[in-house]
């Protein structure tokens, strides 16, 4: 629950909302979402609890439609928002703040997430130019000396760097593709970047 809720202030929303008229809980965290723009919705269970509560105090009521509870403001709940208009007001200006915030906590955030993707991308492209290179490369002069640890030789190498270009080719064509498609949420665009961060540094260890 965003800390704009804190202190039972939530609770006090609730009842503002009812008061524009009878709703059932999924349309009580829809109204929520769209009130931060979507940056924040409360659960189910962060909902459902309060408003029988507030049921139980006697705040609201329910009735059963379409296998929905609707909940409605009762005479008690109108006139315990008329007891708290001030606390109510102050409560609107800091949703407003902190949807201010939200907002430009986000922004950024994508920001960072299209310049880390950018900056994968060059090295992904960086690392296949230089596969393809070492594909290329002529043969080292032979030797009579076996390979050390049991190591393959260079003919026994071109397959795998050919399976390696084509995957790194593959990755980075998805990766592209999904961020563009824009199926991943903020959230999962940061864990997404910080696994490729991740892999990267692991393959740098790994071919130093």
């Amino acid at each position: 629950m965003t800390a704009v809720f804190s202190h039972g202030r939530l609770r006090l929303y609730l009842l503002k909302l009812l008061d524009d008229g009878p709703k059932h809980g999924y349309e009580l965290i829809r109204l929520l979402e769209d009130r931060f723009l979507g940056l924040y919705a409360p659960s189910a269970g962060t909902i459902y609890p309060r408003l029988q509560r507030l049921e139980v105090e006697g705040l609201v009521s329910h009735t059963a439609a379409g296998g929905r509870k609707v909940y409605e403001i009762t005479d008690a709940g109108r006139a315990e928002l008329r007891q708290r208009a001030d606390e109510l007001a102050t409560l609107e200006s800091d949703i407003t703040a902190s949807v201010e915030d939200l907002s430009a906590l986000a922004g950024e955030i994508r920001t960072e997430v299209r310049g880390s993707v950018r900056d994968l991308k060059r090295e992904l492209r960086e690392a296949a130019r230089q596969t393809r290179q070492a594909r290329w490369a002529p043969p080292p002069p032979p030797t009579t000396r076996p390979p050390r640890n049991g190591a393959p030789g260079p003919a026994a190498e071109s397959p795998l760097l050919a399976e390696f270009d084509k995957r790194l080719a593959a990755f980075t064509v998805e990766v592209g593709a999904l961020v563009r498609a824009g199926r991943l949420t903020d959230t999962q665009l940061r864990t997404a970047v910080r696994l490729l961060d991740g892999a990267l540094d692991g393959l740098r260890r790994l071919l130093r």
